[in-house]
């Protein structure tokens, strides 16, 4: 549900967010992939670039996913494609407020960032 700034709230309760858990949630016109990697949570566009696979039923391992269609390894805190610099998804900006998991959908992608931290 979207609430004011442009933040949704996918979970009620960070006790639903626990290690290796996963959700695709849908708002705003996204499909976006929630994954807990140990006290993290990362949020990240769930299409693969390559063909539009979802990455959210993807192998979860060591900080990255993999999709299931190819195997292309995303980088959950970056986004970036493991082996090929300037390729990612977007990942979408978490906070925790009130025990709750805020995504912050109002927050344009700077591709010229993303292309830079991809290519390092």
């Amino acid at each position: 549900m979207p609430t004011p700034g442009g933040r949704i709230t996918p979970t009620r309760d960070t006790e639903e967010v626990r290690d290796g858990a996963r959700r695709l949630l849908r708002a705003g016109g996204h499909e976006i992939a929630l994954f807990c990697v140990g006290e993290r949570v990362h949020a990240i566009a769930d299409n693969c670039p390559h063909q539009g696979a979802s990455l959210v039923s993807g192998k979860l391992e060591g900080g990255a996913v993999s999709c299931r269609a190819h195997g292309l390894r995303f980088d959950l805190t970056t986004g970036c494609m493991r082996g090929a610099p300037g390729f990612g998804v977007r990942v979408y900006p978490i906070r925790i407020h009130d025990g709750q998991v805020q995504i912050d959908l109002a927050q344009p992608p700077s591709t010229q960032e993303s292309s830079f931290a991809c290519s390092l």
